[in-house]
């Protein structure tokens, strides 16, 4: 039996997490800590690479929590310094070459299989293609972080599965701005209430919120406490999503 809890609003009955699903013409999925708890590793990839330019920071899981209201990585590099108020400040170039080797090593650590898919995470995806769903990623996190993840938790044909792939470098604003989520509405030819965004963060749910789209929190490791109240329900995981129902319904 499973033990994952609901926060939902009061006017929605439990098992009603499950029909939003299976009512969705799209699933929409975030990455880093919806897909998988791959924070931690972002974490482990950022070190590395500060070490390899001798810079001397370590950000530990607190510093990395706190960081992590600022999206996308060299945001979040230049963000740091700028807290650290060390003059001269880092050039465009240093950040760029600090993400790359740090974007490199994240995907060394990936491919040593450490990282699984979050529990739930492959029958949601197994159960909406059966049920003739259209699946999407809207993230923040770079297309060679994406490939890196889902080419060994799904194998490296994954792309074919989803309609509709927008990353951060694909947009001008990233979360919280609604950018990525519109963009996935123009690709796919959908209104937002014919989608559900699967998110794990407060800029997530803001992201997808703005779009009008409705959002399933799924709590990861570095957001549990972050507020949802606008979520239409809150997961601890995915699991008993992807279990076997009935297809899609048509909105019109």
């Amino acid at each position: 039996m499973q033990s994952t809890s609901i926060v939902q609003a009061p006017a929605l009955k439990p098992g009603d997490a499950v029909e939003l699903i299976r009512r969705a013409a799209a699933l929409i999925f975030d990455v880093d800590g919806t897909l998988a708890e791959t924070e931690e590793l972002h974490r482990r990839a950022f070190n590395h690479a500060f070490a390899r330019h001798g810079l001397g920071w370590h950000w530990d899981r607190a510093v990395y929590k706190d960081l992590l209201r600022v999206t996308g990585g060299k945001e979040r590099i230049r963000a740091h310094h700028e807290r650290l108020r060390i003059a001269p400040s880092l050039s465009d170039e240093d950040i760029a070459e600090l993400h790359r080797i740090k974007t490199a090593h994240y995907a060394e650590l990936i491919e040593t299989g450490c990282c699984p898919l979050r529990p739930g995470v492959a029958d949601l995806l197994a159960a909406a293609l059966s049920r003739g769903q259209r699946l999407a990623i809207a993230t923040t996190t770079s297309h060679g972080n994406i490939d890196a993840l889902l080419s060994q938790a799904l194998g490296k044909r994954w792309a074919a599965d989803f309609d509709a792939i927008v990353a951060g470098d694909d947009v001008r604003h990233k979360k919280p701005a609604s950018d990525v989520y519109l963009e996935i509405l123009a690709r796919l030819k959908l209104a937002p209430m014919e989608c559900v965004a699967i998110e794990d963060s407060a800029n997530g749910l803001i992201a997808a919120s703005r779009a009008n789209i409705p959002v399933l929190v799924t709590r990861s490791m570095f957001f549990r406490d972050d507020d949802f109240s606008e979520a239409r329900f809150v997961l601890d995981d995915l699991s008993g999503l992807g279990r076997p129902g009935r297809g899609c319904r048509s909105k019109n």
